[in-house]
């Protein structure tokens, strides 16, 4: 429910979800559902690849090239690629020669991959990984995990939703659409958090944090206990000593648990929800590689062959994750004024610098659907993205009434914004932990911490009152000659 669309009431009160956390079939019939309901598959085309983008300033027109030798002429650029979606597969050698089957679960196949009575392993244990390691664990012959790092997570606590919470839930559809809005982390929460978990006896945090727990669900739970865990080191080491104790109460061989038990501030990376993830490593039929201690040497064409040994596999998994933020944008060649690629801008040339993570100086009337320097990631996405939508369909609305045809983030608002970013964000612990929020699970990618952590609902008031000041951090120009 809290991932539903909010721009049509009527669409919200005509779908019902059938459990908190819905598979992926159902994901897709609901946004099926949406195209159709809105008539929206005249205007999509699928199966096509966007090669370049590049604006053009003698007619201030964005022309953009597909796969398909297909030349688009258009006055507005938006992206939305989304932050998550350029699969990392990193550049083992030998993975050429190896005779088995590979996937990356970003890219996963339709068809059913046969995992029965084969001896398998998944490489990563982010959020993905976690979720792949118990599903295919009573399936496979044995399954290997190769870990780099430890993650913390919490039980999902998915179950089946109440048709009496569906119906509250929709028939307070403003509220809860509001409450989404304006809240921290754009969900519809109304707890209050203490102050600081050094304020409470061992006892009292013992609780709080085994009623989170309990409660399942989301992550964030925990940091809905205290304000402080993400910007006190002490406070944070209550939280993350807690769950590591039950890491260490599931798991049944001490040494499995002590390799599984995270060591950095909980919190400042993806958090994470499993079902029965720690009771997998109980199996007798999985076993866990430590790749920290023993890395990855190569792939062979039996399997994989670390420092300390080789592993024979029949299919290897990647749960390696995404190129994340920028990875997306760069996929494209995209080009602005004095043919500038958006690559050489950020990463060749300066930090990767936007305005209200909207919008980047030099790439007039082009937009980015929560782009870097936005909550983003760091926020329940589709309130982050449904404000953008908003949020640029009322601009251009703004630029068509005023036959403005030139629209531009000034740099020193970018300059600004970037620094009021990272200002932000270097109050807290997240700076201190290397994730793909800072690019580090990319070789050679510049270390960034590119998500805006002022909250969405300070956010969204920041990006309202831009617009109410017709557009402040802009350049608006019109021209003799209309386009």
């Amino acid at each position: 429910m809290d991932y539903n669309f909010t721009f049509s009431e009527e669409l919200f009160k005509e779908w019902n979800w059938s459990e908190k956390f819905s598979k992926q079939s159902e994901i897709l019939e609901y946004l099926n559902y949406v195209a159709d309901r809105f008539d929206l598959r005249r205007d999509i085309q699928l199966n096509t690849q966007i090669i370049s983008a590049h604006y053009h300033e003698e007619d201030n027109r964005w022309i953009i090239q597909t796969n398909e030798d297909r030349t688009i002429s258009a006055k507005y650029f938006i992206t939305g690629v989304g932050c998550l979606s350029t699969a990392n597969i990193p550049k083992f050698k030998g993975l050429d020669r190896f005779r088995g089957e590979w996937y990356h679960t970003g890219n996963w196949p339709k068809e059913e991959v046969n995992l029965k009575r084969k001896r398998v392993g998944v490489i990563g244990t982010g959020s993905t990984g976690i979720q792949v390691i118990p599903a295919i664990a009573p399936e496979v012959d044995h399954l290997t995990v190769f870990q780099r790092t430890p993650q913390y997570s919490v039980p999902s606590g998915n179950h089946p939703y109440d048709p009496e919470y569906l119906k509250q839930v929709k028939d307070n559809f403003e509220s809860f659409k509001q409450k989404r809005r304006y809240s921290f982390g754009g969900f519809p929460n109304d707890v209050e958090a203490r102050s600081s978990a050094l304020d409470d006896t061992p006892e009292e945090r013992e609780k709080l944090y085994e009623s989170a727990w309990q409660k399942g669900g989301a992550s964030s739970f925990f940091l809905e206990t205290y304000q402080d865990l993400t910007i006190n080191p002490e406070s944070n080491e209550t939280v993350s000593e807690f769950i590591r104790n039950k890491i260490r109460g599931i798991v049944h061989d001490p040494e499995v648990a002590e390799k599984l038990c995270p060591t950095y501030y909980y919190g400042t990376k993806r958090s994470i929800q499993d079902t029965g993830y720690y009771e997998t490593f109980n199996r007798k039929n999985v076993s866990l590689a430590d790749v920290k201690t023993n890395p990855i040497v190569e792939i062979t064409p039996e399997g994989i062959r670390t420092t300390d040994g080789e592993y024979e596999l029949d299919i290897i998994i990647f749960a390696t994750g995404y190129d994340a933020m920028t990875g997306s944008l760069f996929k494209i060649d995209i080009r602005g004024k004095d043919r500038i690629s958006l690559q050489e801008k950020w990463e060749n040339g300066e930090q990767t610098k936007t305005y209200l993570g909207i919008a980047t100086s030099g790439f007039p009337n082009m937009f980015m659907i929560t782009g870097p320097e936005s909550p983003s990631v760091l926020s329940n996405v589709p309130t982050s993205i449904e404000q953008h939508v908003e949020w640029i369909s009322d601009c251009i609305k703004y630029l068509r009434e005023k036959d403005i045809d030139i629209f531009e983030a000034k740099r020193e608002a970018e300059d600004e914004w970037s620094k009021h970013c990272r200002e932000v964000a270097e109050t807290t612990l997240f700076t201190n932990t290397d994730s793909w929020y800072t690019g580090a699970n990319i070789p050679g990618k510049p270390r960034r911490f590119l998500i805006y952590l002022g909250g969405v609902g300070p956010y969204r008031e920041k990006c309202s009152e831009v617009a109410s000041q017709g557009y402040e951090g802009f350049s608006l120009q019109s021209t003799l000659k209309k386009t």
